[in-house]
C-alpha cells in the first residue's frame, strides 16, 4: 500500500477528536473505527510485528505511542514531510 495510504489512515486517527489520551481496544468513536485499529493497521502496513495494538497514548497533534499485544512499542507520527513515521521503542 502506498505512503499516501498511510498518512490518509493516521489522518484518520488524529481527526476523531479524542479527549482521551489513553485509549483500550474497544473504545471506538461513534459510528467510527478505534484509534488502536487504525494505528494496528498503519504498523502493519509498514512491515513491523505487532499483533493487535491493545493501548495507545497520544503525545500530541498527529503523535502516538502504540503498545502491541507482542510486547512491542511503536510511535507513529506524522513527519514535518508529511510522511507517517513507525519507529519502534525500545
Amino acid at each position: 500500500m502506498s505512503t499516501r495510504a498511510v498518512a490518509l489512515a493516521l489522518v484518520g486517527v488524529v481527526t476523531t477528536g479524542f479527549g482521551v489520551t489513553a485509549l483500550a481496544v474497544e473504545e471506538a468513536p461513534p459510528g467510527g473505527i478505534s484509534v488502536t485499529k487504525d494505528l494496528t493497521a498503519v504498523i502493519a502496513l509498514h512491515g513491523l510485528p505487532c499483533g493487535n495494538v491493545v493501548s495507545a497514548t497520544q503525545q500530541g497533534q498527529d503523535d502516538y505511542v502504540a503498545s502491541c499485544e507482542n510486547g512491542n512499542r511503536y510511535r507513529v507520527f506524522v513527519g514535518a514531510d508529511g510522511r507517517v513515521i513507525v519507529e519502534k521503542i525500545d
